[in-house]
């Protein structure tokens, strides 16, 4: 785990046992400080720090700099060392094993092939050597006794010319743990658009896909995000907030009117996969404030906006989706009901057939109540 921060709420609940949903979370932002330095020893990769925390502390330090660009940055450690079938392997069981650490029992996994090919492997072995590890991870836990279901997302980079391939690699591995389709990078100047012939491959084969966008760019990414990608949920999306309009307030109230992409996001209930503390690093959110609690989030949930809740990386940001759930009640005062409605959003944005969803919907349901019976 990249934290073992306690959050109770009030009456002593734990947060970490709440069943959670996770959207948003980057394999290759999600490695342990001390398997970094083990495959960086064993396959030559040179590390900025020699001991598993001085290495976590690295990583924030260098993720605090406001920006998107050299948050990615990091990524150049992390991606040196996922190279070979052992490696992405290990990496992905893992993080499996985090996951259900922290009480997911649902988590989608994304991380992009075409970063994987250095030492020789192909893109359909990459995606073969996650999916054992993750298979792997998941027999894990389930001899400890708890259930975890996980997807991958295949990931393009926006930045490069292979979407095309990528979506093809995905839809490929549609039967061997695939679940959908993303494209990530630097999000200015690259817009869903150039992948066009891409999303237009995966709504032919009805495929799911989620786009980055409303992070690192405005609203004209998260349009092209819906144009172009046919984007059933929004990477982020937090930048929607520049579509919505103080009216007029008063001392208890604000009033706010919904710019035309706005009111499409909200009113058709497209997921935003938010990430908090992600979002403030990277300056995502830098318009509004530097602290959480400037963050939009939540505007939007106030507003009905179906806002889930998510780490992005969690050994970037140092964190973990009970962590960020906590902060938020921190800052927020959110209580269990509103804990419980991320969850459920989650779980509708979950990319698995109906029924899977409220299977998902009913666990988190089941644990949110017996949380709340231990109050009584």
């Amino acid at each position: 785990m990249t934290t073992t921060e306690e959050f109770l709420l009030p009456g002593g609940i734990d947060l970490r046992q709440l069943p959670k949903i996770s959207l948003h979370d980057h394999l290759d932002g999600g490695l342990r400080p001390q398997t970094i330095l083990e495959l960086a020893d064993a396959h030559g990769v040179d590390v900025p720090a020699g001991t598993s925390a001085e290495l976590a502390q690295w990583f924030l330090d260098q993720c605090n700099a406001g920006n998107l660009p050299d948050y990615l940055k990091t990524f150049d450690l992390t991606i040196a060392v996922m190279q070979t079938r052992e490696g992405l392997a290990r990496v992905a069981r893992e993080f499996v094993q985090d996951l259900a650490e922290d009480g997911v029992i649902y988590g989608e996994i994304r991380w992009a092939p075409e970063q994987h090919l250095q030492q020789g492997l192909s893109l359909d072995e990459t995606v073969e050597a996650v999916q054992e590890g993750i298979e792997q991870g998941i027999d894990d836990v389930s001899r400890e006794g708890f259930d975890i279901q996980i997807g991958q997302l295949i990931t393009a980079m926006r930045h490069a010319d292979r979407g095309l391939e990528i979506a093809e690699l995905a839809v490929r591995h549609r039967e061997n743990g695939v679940v959908g389709f993303d494209i990530a990078g630097a999000e200015k100047g690259f817009p869903a658009s150039k992948h066009r012939a891409a999303f237009d491959y995966l709504q032919s084969e009805f495929f799911p896909v989620t786009v980055h966008a409303g992070e690192a760019d405005g609203l004209d990414s998260i349009k092209s995000a819906l144009i172009d990608g046919r984007a059933l949920r929004l990477g982020h999306g937090v930048r929607i907030a520049e579509d919505i309009h103080t009216v007029r307030s008063d001392d208890e109230n604000q009033y706010v009117s919904l710019g035309p992409i706005a009111q499409w996001v909200r009113d058709r209930e497209i997921p935003l996969e938010t990430s908090p503390s992600s979002n403030l690093q990277t300056g995502a959110v830098e318009q509004w404030g530097e602290d959480l609690i400037d963050h939009p989030i939540d505007l939007l949930y106030q507003l009905g906006f179906r806002v889930t809740v998510n780490v992005d990386n969690r050994t970037m940001s140092g964190t973990t989706l009970t962590r960020e759930l906590g902060l938020l009640s921190d800052a927020f005062g959110y209580d269990l009901d509103d804990l419980e409605t991320f969850q459920l959003n989650a779980a509708a944005a979950a990319f698995l057939p109906i029924e899977d969803r409220e299977e998902l919907s009913e666990a988190i349901e089941e644990g949110f109540e017996d949380a709340q019976n231990s109050l009584s």
